[in-house]
């Protein structure tokens, strides 16, 4: 078995992917190769490859696309490229023209779920409660929020908390929406909900997946920012999470009838909210999670009893029977 890890991408998750593309190559049971995408969109092969993992980035690269990797070497490739082209189908339906197995979602599911206002859109329609939003489109008038400070405005389809703002005044919207903008052309502005726990669970599998225990995070910031996802320390994860087993129960059941909703495979983050009234709200279905030493999805899997190896060794076999 013989495995291509495709890491890096554009700005905004470029370094995360590369800090979970060296958890994953230091854990991989099988024998792993590594791609990297600089910045400017050009890859990097080879050593050049390896350089740009101990750098940390590559701002620019060698090789244009499409670069002359030998796809066919690879029994399956591992896309851990966070974000844009990489979270959002682009880089799944290439290696689908390629005819190569890959571990995670396939085209479709990964753009429904990359993109915030879509995801909640089916959901919404599902019966899964998702948080109040409205969204907005780049060159069109703003209107004013239909429910007051505090609110979050997000970019549509980015991850990581990149472009996302706490506006705690009507005046910071201005603000709050130029950063959103500069990430993407649509942008949530979604309710925000004061003493709001944050719960998560992991699942694993194709058609017929499989939940973690579910982890409750903790931290001091103001919200689950880049920092605060990405600096040691500066989050907790409960696990467990204190919660009732009956609520445990829901939240992974809920979380699995999404996964078969929008038609995930191989692995997703599911994020939720539990408001101080015990309600209950489905915030993000994140398809390529974090591998980094500071990341939920493994850790999840590692409490529930599937070591950080075990774990990799099932994506890969599952990629295979997809």
């Amino acid at each position: 078995m013989k495995v291509l890890l495709l890491a890096g991408g554009p700005p905004g998750e470029h370094e995360v992917s590369l800090s979970s593309a060296r958890g994953v190559l230091a854990a991989m049971p099988h024998p792993t190769e590594l791609v990297v995408i600089a910045k400017d969109g050009r890859w990097l092969l080879g050593e050049d490859a390896y350089e740009a993992l101990r750098a940390g980035v590559a701002e620019q690269g060698t090789h244009p696309f499409p670069p002359p990797v030998p796809w066919q070497h690879y029994d399956v490739v591992f896309p851990l490229l966070h974000g844009p082209l990489g979270e959002d189908g682009v880089i799944q339906g290439f290696l689908q023209l390629l005819r190569r197995p890959y571990v995670g979602a396939g085209v479709a599911s990964s753009a429904l779920c990359m993109d915030k206002d879509l995801c909640k859109r089916v959901l919404r329609q599902a019966g899964i409660p998702v948080v109040p939003w409205v969204t907005l489109y780049k060159g069109e008038p703003t209107p004013q929020p239909p429910f007051p400070p505090p609110y979050f405005v997000k970019p549509a389809n980015t991850g990581s908390s990149v472009g996302i703002s706490k506006v705690k005044a009507d005046q910071d919207a201005t603000r709050a929406l130029a950063e959103a903008f500069a990430w993407d052309d649509k942008v949530l502005v979604e309710q925000g909900i004061e003493g709001v726990r944050e719960l998560e669970v992991a699942l694993l599998g194709n058609i017929h997946a499989e939940a973690s225990v579910v982890g409750e995070i903790t931290y001091q910031s103001e919200f689950y920012d880049y920092e605060t996802k990405y600096t040691e320390g500066k989050a907790q994860l409960h696990l467990p999470a204190p919660i009732p087993p009956e609520l445990s129960d829901e939240i992974r059941a809920t979380a699995l009838e999404a996964y078969r909703i929008l038609g995930v495979r191989g692995m997703a983050r599911v994020d939720f909210f539990l408001s101080p009234q015990g309600e209950l709200y489905l915030n993000e279905f994140n398809t390529i999670p974090g591998f980094t030493p500071t990341s939920m999805y493994p850790k999840l899997w590692q409490a529930t009893g599937l070591a950080y190896p075990d774990l990799l060794d099932r994506l890969v076999r599952l990629a295979l029977e997809r």
